[in-house]
């Protein structure tokens, strides 16, 4: 059985003299130099040299985010409508991409295209960055010949859920930096401030408080063993996230405390709930069988307590009960979203309605952000100064003691 040549390609970047004895380069995909240089001489270039593409470093290169991938989504979309063929569509946002990662993954995908391979094939071996919804729309864009327009939905639907994601890391950023900003503050109190007071201190020849001593004892136990307590959390942190990812007992446990976390909890659930209906009406709308589309939902919607409700749900509906009804046996949606699909399901405008539903959550998270972060601000100043009123407290008490005294 013959090979496709098409498979072996390799990059090249070539310079030579054009008939008028003109510098040109470029770059072009040949099996090897000498069939690159025998072409490049039918074509009338002269003293061509030809050496092979260097491959970008990815050590040191932007990482691959959701908003990279909604936006070349969105540029394959438009040359593919513009009547470009897809091998060359993928090829022009590969040299246009600033993301040399990125563009090394759309040259790999492109290679696989031009090999014969189907498009919906070739990212199915990057799930780190298209995942298995992308995959099945693209595979139902294919097979009905509607590529173009299934994957402008695609990078709508992209586009939506980065916005509710980069509004909840924006919410989070104040909140972590305080933290960090207060842990800071109070490792270095606690190594250069307090043991000079506590050399004042032990010129007064009286006891200290019991505030006073227990912020000198932290001090001295800090002193000592900071790099033990820095270590342990590192490594807790560490043995927590590799438990997490390989323990789905773990994920679920931890995922449902963050959704009943307060001020935050009730925002990420509005968030997965937003994702669940957006990405279900994708799907649906799309021609996907609702059975299929639901195993995709669930790595779509970002927390194990709802991935695991997917499959249950999934599960239910395989055996003929509606949707609305697997739904509210989880106990996981509101009134709202049951009553939004149960009459999608009557009136047979479940996409409409789904979609509906997830507008109105991503209102509700965009305002719950807004109101969060106004909220958190004094928060974290009143714990802030906290913490350091106390210590201050702490260390002026032996003063204010002695002045009482005189």
């Amino acid at each position: 059985m013959a090979t496709n040549p098409k498979k072996n390609l390799q990059t090249f970047l070539w310079t030579g003299l054009d008939s008028r004895k003109r510098k040109v380069n470029g770059e072009q995909d040949a099996p090897n130099a000498a069939f690159l240089k025998s072409l490049l001489r039918r074509q009338g270039i002269t003293d061509a040299r030809v050496r092979k593409k260097p491959k970008a470093s990815t050590f040191f290169s932007k990482r691959i985010t959701g908003k990279s991938i909604a936006l070349v989504t969105r540029q394959i979309a438009t040359l593919i409508s513009a009547g470009i063929p897809i091998a060359q569509s993928i090829a022009a946002v590969s040299r246009s991409s600033e993301n040399p990662r990125l563009g090394e993954v759309l040259s790999n995908i492109r290679r696989d295209v031009e090999g014969g391979t189907a498009f919906s094939v070739a990212i199915r071996k990057y799930p780190a960055y298209f995942d298995r919804l992308y995959v099945n729309l693209v595979a139902v864009g294919e097979e009905s010949g509607t590529l173009d327009h299934l994957m402008l939905k695609i990078a709508s639907y992209l586009e939506r859920v980065e916005e509710i994601k980069g509004k909840i890391r924006s919410a989070m950023f104040y909140p972590i930096m305080v933290l960090s900003v207060a842990v800071i503050i109070v490792a270095i109190m606690l190594i250069f401030v307090i043991p000079e007071f506590e050399k004042l201190f032990s010129s007064f020849g009286a006891g200290l408080p019991t505030l006073t001593q227990s912020m000198i004892d932290v001090s001295h136990w800090f002193q000592e063993w900071w790099y033990i307590f820095f270590f342990g959390v590192i490594v807790f942190a560490m043995i927590t996230r590799a438990t997490y990812k390989r323990s789905p007992r773990m994920q679920h446990l931890l995922d449902r405390m963050v959704l009943r976390a307060p001020i935050f909890g009730p925002v990420l659930r509005k968030a997965v709930i937003a994702r669940y209906a957006r990405t279900l009406a994708t799907m649906f709308g799309a021609g996907v069988p609702l059975v299929e589309g639901l195993a995709a939902v669930a790595g779509a919607t970002g927390n194990r307590v709802y991935y695991d409700a997917c499959y249950r749900i999934r599960r239910e509906v395989s055996t003929g009960r509606p949707l609305e009804t697997s739904m509210a046996q989880t106990r996981l949606f509101p009134p709202m979203v049951l009553q939004m699909v149960a009459t999608g399901e009557e009136t047979g405008e479940l996409e409409s309605m789904l979609h509906k539903t997830a507008d109105y959550f991503e209102s509700e998270v965009n305002d719950a952000v807004d109101a969060m972060s106004s909220l958190i601000e004094p928060i974290m100043i009143v714990i802030l100064g906290g913490i350091v009123g106390t210590i201050v407290v702490a260390m002026y008490l032996p003063i204010f003691k002695m002045a009482e005294a005189f």
